[in-house]
């Protein structure tokens, strides 16, 4: 199974320290060198900085097809980690795309790439019994790491899991 990752479920998954879901559900997870750059070129280093350099489940690719990340960034006014992602992608005809980000989506969905976010892997997480309950995490994220979450989206993902 081919696993993208842009850069959030990473950092999102450390603030939590939950990150060895990842591993556990998917195996292996490429990252394209944008995503790379953007979790360990930075300072202050963010989260995952450290992990991503030492987690031998992470694969670090580059992207052939520069053309499509550059209409990406112009087009869709992606970053460099979200643009790089789906064009990696769409060049390994990957199985999933993990990213969060409302246009990154939309561009990912509108050009056929399946994705899920970081909701979505804590829900696989649950029904696959790596974890005991979203809620908590969920939470942790919305108090923690400025995670966003509309009312709705959160009341049905307790749903799903049987939290309600």
């Amino acid at each position: 199974m081919i696993v993208i990752s842009d850069t959030s479920a990473i950092t999102n998954l450390v603030a939590i320290q939950h990150l060895q879901l990842l591993p556990q559900l998917y195996n292996r997870v490429t990252i394209p060198e944008a995503v790379y750059r953007e979790l360990t070129e930075v300072n202050p280093p963010v989260p995952g900085t450290l992990e991503v350099k030492l987690a031998p489940w992470i694969e670090i690719r580059p992207v052939v097809n520069q053309n499509v990340v550059e209409r990406l960034r112009l087009k869709a006014r992606l970053d460099p980690g979200e643009s790089e992602a789906i064009a990696l992608a769409l060049e390994l005809n990957a199985d999933l795309l993990l990213i969060d980000e409302r246009r990154g989506r939309a561009e990912a969905n509108r050009l056929g790439v399946k994705i899920t976010g970081l909701l979505g892997v804590l829900v696989e997480a649950k029904q696959k019994q790596l974890i005991f309950a979203v809620k908590p995490l969920m939470d942790a994220l919305i108090a923690g790491c400025d995670f966003r979450v509309f009312t709705a989206l959160y009341a049905q993902i307790l749903a799903i899991v049987g939290e309600a």
